[in-house]
């Protein structure tokens, strides 16, 4: 059996960032301060134009969120839900749960926050890979209902013998958290990498958009780029975690419908919005729902953007990105647009 963690950081996304610096950096006041921590399973790289201070707060921020929403962690909050069936847990944990299941509702299940069990199974959640029995999936797609997790205030309660996992938000959660941390401070000029989950607060120091490339799914390179001056640019793709079982491929990215890795026929998705939350959300969800339905889903829903990779090599753009997603390899995009 031959398995690869997930990609780091220079495979999932490159990272076209600003060289040099100028008059207030050179005083101190606008410098350059990066730093690289390891958390919720990743590589993550922060960069700020700004005090040491907002640094290290940014830093603390990551590391007090996965200790509370590891769901891995003995010490998390979800991993003591998940042993009782019920906790008492933070505020922001249970506003995060809330946010979660909103979410799984609209995308009628594709994003499904209970398919915990599953996703240990497949040996995801430990790196010992497997491929679990049809019997032993259809046993474990029974705990599989996001309608069975009930929040009451700071009170969670699941359904019988139901886990909970919140990979597929906290990423972009703990972006949104450092945005607006920097914003407070009033850093104009950022941008952390967690893990592949792209968040940028304002434009380079010398007035560009930041350019983020999106990772060629098959081979090495990348496809094209987005230019953004703020907000998340999150990707999911079934080449960031697999493994390969007698000349079969499985990725991490599982469907809940039949507890399978799926196979929709795309092989990544990006999301671009304001929000990382929803954009972590929504890469997942659009991944399993497949071009048709995440075109449907984006009409529908808006608030987002979206470039979708599929299997037979198209690239496909939604209609706000015509002008600031740009092709590197495989020719010019498809524009999905309203009607």
């Amino acid at each position: 059996m031959k398995h690869r963690a997930k990609v780091l950081l220079a495979a999932a996304l490159c990272l076209f960032l600003l060289g040099g610096c100028s008059g207030k950096q050179a005083a101190g006041l606008d410098e350059k301060r990066t730093s690289t921590v390891f958390a919720m399973d990743t590589v993550m790289e922060l960069t700020v134009y700004g005090p040491e201070d907002v640094l290290r707060e940014c830093e603390n921020i990551i590391t007090s969120l996965e200790k509370k929403l590891s769901a891995t962690d003995p010490g998390s909050e979800i991993y003591a839900l998940n042993e009782k069936g019920t906790a008492q847990v933070s505020d922001e944990t249970a506003l995060l749960i809330s946010d979660a299941l909103c979410w799984c509702e609209k995308t009628s299940g594709a994003l499904d926050i209970s398919i915990y069990p599953v996703l240990k199974a497949w040996g995801f959640t430990a790196d010992a890979y497997r491929v679990p029995g049809e019997e032993e999936l259809a046993g474990l797609l029974s705990l599989v209902d996001y309608t069975g997790v009930a929040v009451e205030g700071s009170s969670v309660i699941l359904r019988d013998g139901m886990q909970i996992d919140l990979g597929a938000v906290a990423k972009g959660y703990t972006g949104d958290r450092i945005m607006e941390t920097l914003a407070s401070a009033g850093i104009r000029s950022a941008l952390v990498n967690l893990g592949g989950n792209v968040q940028v607060l304002g434009k380079k120091p010398d007035g560009s958009p930041w350019r983020v490339a999106i990772a060629d799914p098959v081979k090495s390179g990348y496809i094209g780029y987005v230019e953004t001056d703020g907000g998340a640019v999150i990707t999911s793709g079934g080449y960031q975690r697999f493994f390969e079982e007698d000349g079969v491929t499985y990725h991490h990215i599982i469907d809940p419908s039949n507890g399978c890795p799926a196979r929709s026929g795309l092989l990544s998705v990006t999301v671009i919005g304001n929000s990382g939350e929803m954009c972590d959300a929504l890469s997942t969800a659009l991944f399993v729902m497949g071009a048709e339905k995440a075109a449907d889903l984006w009409r529908r829903e808006g608030g987002f953007e979206a470039v979708l990779v599929a299997d037979d090599g198209r690239v496909l753009v939604t209609e706000g990105l015509k002008d600031s997603y740009h092709a590197l390899s495989g020719g010019k995009a498809a524009v999905i647009g309203r009607d």
